[in-house]
């Protein structure tokens, strides 16, 4: 493992780092999100409940070049919204990576959101009862008997947020390019050593790194969820 470190150009480090950084800010931010729609879903019906599911769950489905380029539209600089936020904040998303940050959150959040609705919907709500009859808020009853309860299936919506995060590749393309130190991602830049010739070992050392890091995550994750059901049973 030291050789394939060792390996790695100056250029593909730049791609993990960035990778790593765009996977973790997008499930950073995307959890708050993810576990209201998803406590939403779960506990809630209303009549836009079935558009609002179909929202959520709309980047599955879509090709994510589809998605990038609607970011592209809406968030651009000549976008509504994308001129709208370089007006009054100076902050430009496409073709930087602030906006590789956008694509995976949209495209992960999915997941994220149904990891936790199932597992927010497999709580027994007897021990919500019971505990508001004896006494307990709403917010008490949520903080300290669903949230936790909930517990694994938000760690394994985010380790999903964050897996599909690190590969996301079209969506993130369209939206913010391939430029080597500035946007590039592990999923671009192996795209990128595919096409010029020799460049096949830099893909492999990449396609390593990429196994590498998802494993580690899920193997955290499982960590994770084991001491969370342990401190139910307690």
């Amino acid at each position: 493992m030291a050789d394939i470190f060792s390996a790695l150009t100056p250029a593909e480090w730049d791609a993990v780092i960035l990778s790593l950084r765009v996977a973790s800010l997008a499930t950073v931010l995307s959890l708050p999100v993810g576990l209201v729609l998803a406590v939403i879903l779960a506990r809630t019906r209303f009549p836009g409940h079935l558009v609002l599911d179909g929202l959520v769950h709309l980047p599955l489905v879509m090709p994510p070049v589809v998605v990038g380029y609607l970011l592209l539209l809406a968030l651009g600089r000549n976008g509504p919204l994308g001129a709208f936020l370089e007006r009054t904040t100076g902050l430009v998303l496409a073709f930087d990576w602030t906006g590789a940050v956008v694509a995976a959150a949209i495209m992960g959040l999915p997941l994220m959101v149904r990891a936790i609705r199932l597992s927010c919907e497999g709580i027994d709500r007897r021990l919500e009862s019971a505990a508001g009859t004896l006494g307990a808020s709403p917010p008490a009853v949520f903080f300290s008997i669903t949230l936790p309860l909930m517990l694994p299936g938000i760690i394994a919506g985010a380790v999903l947020m964050f897996a599909r995060a690190l590969g996301e590749f079209g969506a993130t393309i369209t939206f913010v390019g391939n430029i080597r130190g500035a946007t590039q991602t592990i999923p671009s830049a192996i795209y990128e050593n595919l096409q010029v010739p020799g460049g096949d070992p830099a893909a492999l050392r990449l396609t390593v790194m990429a196994v590498i890091i998802a494993f580690a995550a899920l193997l955290l994750s499982e960590a994770l969820a084991r001491r969370a059901r342990r401190g139910e049973r307690r």
